[in-house]
């Protein structure tokens, strides 16, 4: 029987143990380091005999000890069966992202319980964690109280559906402070607060896995009617700005966002950053980091068609420059980092970067069936 390393294998350290986690078939093991020597003899199709010869420096029966365990755990398939089919289709299907997005996705695939490499403390639990607080604050900062009358929200939920759409293009008039304070109050404020069962946790107007909040919103001011460019803090239960940095130029603003030059034109930006303990503390598989950005696309998805609502045009990116953005808001990018980052602005009423109606030439040369 020939044997071949599984395209889809990372190979990593975890808590002093060497692992080998094939996805998403195998089962991630712990084998001795010299396991990847090993497996680098069966980059192709080959038998555990003839991979034994390339492998003379090592006695014969510590390769078959190490082949059987490989086996075992999926990271060497066997040739014309079922799961090296799989395997072959995923590495064609995700070459572009791998390896990184791959093993993300699969290896978090039916991920409830504990991974079985996980020597740490399994016993932590809601009762026996120390629950991190509801609310992220900076107690020491200059703050500003925003307006809490809001701004007109009337405007018909068929319009906005169908009017929300994606601005590049904005005017240098400012957005006033009440509209900035209906958007983040509608976003990010709470709407109730319920209970746990381990103590209170509160609810916004978009769904959030367990309520657990995660995401906290840090404002980029670059043309607000009454408040000095630089990066604030939302504070949602004080309905405030919590001042961290000053000072935000448009052309910061577009380099922050991988030089995209509308960034620096938009009236602001909104930073989405997850507090990752808020999720882990209750939920502690990995999977979960997937809950952390799906609750981003909630909170991006009412902000666009809250800001439509107020007649703002709503922008979102998911190319930022982490580090420098984390910088800025005083977040460490560790257990506090950015996730995703918004913008808003009045439109342009003569857009230069909309998109063209399709016309049929455009059709054309568009695959619409297989």
């Amino acid at each position: 029987m020939r044997l071949r390393r599984s395209r889809c294998l990372t190979c990593y350290w975890h808590q002093g143990m060497f692992v080998v986690h094939p996805y998403p078939h195998g089962t991630p093991t712990s084998l001795h380091p010299a396991a990847a020597e090993i497996l680098s003899a069966f980059e192709d199709w080959t038998t555990p005999d003839e991979a034994a010869k390339n492998l003379d420096h090592l006695a014969p029966e510590t390769v078959e000890e190490a082949v059987s365990a490989l086996a075992s755990a999926g990271a060497l398939l066997a040739e014309d069966s079922p799961t090296a089919a799989q395997d072959q289709d995923i590495a064609h299907h995700w070459a572009a992202w791998s390896p990184e997005a791959s093993f993300f996705h699969f290896a978090t695939q039916n991920d409830y319980v504990d991974s079985g490499i996980n020597t740490g403390d399994t016993d932590i639990t809601p009762e026996t964690a120390a629950m991190p607080p509801l609310f992220t604050d900076y107690p020491d900062a200059a703050r500003l109280l925003l307006p809490r009358g809001r701004a007109d929200l009337s405007t018909a939920y068929d319009k906005v559906l169908y009017d929300r759409r994606t601005h590049r293009d904005f005017t240098s008039t400012p957005v006033t402070l009440d509209i900035l304070a209906t958007l983040l109050s509608t976003v990010f404020g709470p709407v109730d607060f319920i209970d746990s069962g381990h103590g209170a946790v509160f609810r916004r107007t978009s769904p959030s896995g367990g309520s657990r909040q995660e995401l906290d919103a840090y404002l980029g001011a670059l043309n607000v009617a009454g408040l000095a460019p630089g990066w604030y803090h939302y504070n949602s239960l004080q309905h405030s700005l919590e001042l961290l940095s000053d000072g935000l130029t448009h052309d910061e603003a577009a380099h922050l966002c991988a030089d995209q030059e509308w960034a620096g034109n938009a009236a602001f930006l909104v930073v989405l950053a997850a507090r990752l303990e808020r999720m882990s503390v209750k939920y502690s598989t990995p999977r979960c980091y997937r809950v952390c950005l799906l609750n981003a696309g909630h909170l991006g998805q009412t902000f666009a068609l809250t800001a439509t609502a107020l007649r703002l045009g709503p922008a979102q990116t998911g190319a930022f420059r982490d580090a420098d953005i984390a910088e800025r808001c005083t977040l460490d990018n560790t257990g506090h980092t950015p996730l995703y980052v918004l913008a808003a602005g009045h439109p342009h009423p003569e857009p230069h970067q909309a998109p063209q109606t399709a016309t049929l030439s455009t059709f054309t040369e568009t695959p619409l069936h297989a």
